[in-house]
């Protein structure tokens, strides 16, 4: 399946999941901004779709990523970003969402397992009660949080100086 069979609108994804699971398959989300992806992100997204089953990412829309990050981001705009996301084989679907974070699409789909980075723990989780109210379960994946794409902004692609 090529990048741009794999970005869903809602009621796609919401389709697409019914079938995976009358096939038997277990789902899994994964959520971000995936602004500028890094070695970060594809550990984040392995580890995710190390899990089992089928992966979902739900990638933040640009007004998201501004409310969150503030003025000047997202550097990349949300269609690239998905379907960079897209074209990593661990992914299954990727769909955009202009929340705040991730509730809607976690009542919408019901994902067996909602996966997060190392920046959380299984407590810190903002959606661990809407997770946990059908009985799906949260995991901490991927690698130390090293990178981030405003660090790397920061760092890397900030004013050098003399």
């Amino acid at each position: 399946m090529n990048a741009d069979e794999k970005i869903l609108s809602r009621e796609q994804l919401r389709q697409r999941v019914e079938a995976w699971r009358r096939a038997g398959d277990r789902v899994t989300l994964a959520n971000g901004n995936f602004d500028l992806l890094h070695v970060g992100h594809v550990r984040y997204l392995r580890g995710a779709k190390a899990l089992g089953g089928k992966l979902v990412v739900a990638v933040n829309s640009d007004s998201s990523v501004r409310s969150l990050k503030g003025e000047g981001r997202p550097v990349m705009p949300e269609n690239e970003r998905a379907e960079i996301v897209a074209a990593l084989a661990d992914v299954d679907a990727v769909v955009i969402f202009p929340e705040l974070d991730v509730r809607a699409i976690i009542r919408e789909i019901r994902p067996d397992i909602q996966a997060k980075g190392t920046d959380y723990t299984t407590d810190s989780v903002p959606e661990r009660d809407t997770v946990a109210e059908y009985g799906g379960r949260v995991a901490i994946v991927g690698d130390a949080k090293d990178h981030s794409t405003s660090e790397i902004i920061r760092s890397r692609l900030g004013p050098r100086k003399p």
